[in-house]
């Protein structure tokens, strides 16, 4: 396993929990990544996750194929010591959901979307402190024409 290069001096390893279930996670790149292994238990509560997802890629050709463009190995603080994860983003923790039939899934897409959200505020208002300067603003929201659209609508 190759650990991504260059890792962020500025990682944050925490946890997030989804009914019960930790999910181990890291700040890589400017955005979440949660562990693969904790993900694949949330939603199937197998013993051996590790053995789902090989399951899982031989059912799904192109999950298999693609999955060095979702996966990324990264290094996590875990109990025993910093250890090389499995790792996906929000995009990819999408993908990986549409190839576990499971009732877990739908309640744990709007669990992503939430955390996401929230984590993109406090990543905001954690710039905002740090630079003493609003990040969005009108003007700059409004120098997007699509939004400018959307919001003339609303008038």
């Amino acid at each position: 396993m190759k650990v991504a290069k260059n890792q962020m001096m500025e990682e944050k390893n925490s946890l997030a929990v989804f009914q019960d279930k930790k999910i181990r996670n890291i700040w890589f790149n400017e955005e979440w990544w949660f562990s693969l292994e904790d993900v694949v238990f949330a939603l199937t509560d197998s013993r051996d996750p590790k053995q789902y997802i090989q399951k899982m890629k031989q059912r799904d050709n192109s999950l298999d194929k693609g999955w060095v463009q979702i996966v990324r190995t990264l290094l996590m603080q875990t109990f025993g010591g910093a250890q090389s994860v499995n790792c996906i983003n929000t995009e990819g923790a999408f993908r990986i959901i549409q190839s576990i039939p499971s009732p877990k899934a739908e309640p744990f897409k709007l669990w992503l979307a939430k955390e996401g959200g929230e984590v993109a505020g406090n990543a905001r208002e954690d710039l905002e402190k740090r630079s003493g300067k609003k990040v969005v603003t009108r003007e700059n929201y409004l120098a997007q024409p699509e939004k400018t659209k959307r919001l003339e609508a609303k008038k």
